[in-house]
């Protein structure tokens, strides 16, 4: 299979944003799961703002990356 210079381009671009991506969702999983995540977390989540938000965090940049490495694999 050869890659034309478009294909070239977008494959450098998406690896410098899943590297990224990856560098924020770890960041965020050494906060969030510093300590193991329990059910009494998730009671918590409602109460606790800060730990909403690294939960959302966390999910968000999990799907965002996700989504990217989707997006490498299906397009040709």
């Amino acid at each position: 299979m050869t890659l034309n210079q478009k294909q070239i381009e977008r494959l450098r671009f998406l690896g410098r944003v899943v590297r990224k991506e990856s560098e924020y969702l770890k960041q965020t999983d050494t906060r969030l799961f510093a300590m193991p995540f329990n059910t009494g977390m998730v009671v918590r989540l409602e109460a606790d703002a800060a730990l909403a938000e690294q939960v959302e965090a966390f999910v968000g940049r999990f799907g965002r990356l996700q989504a990217h490495w989707g997006t490498n694999s299906c397009q040709r």
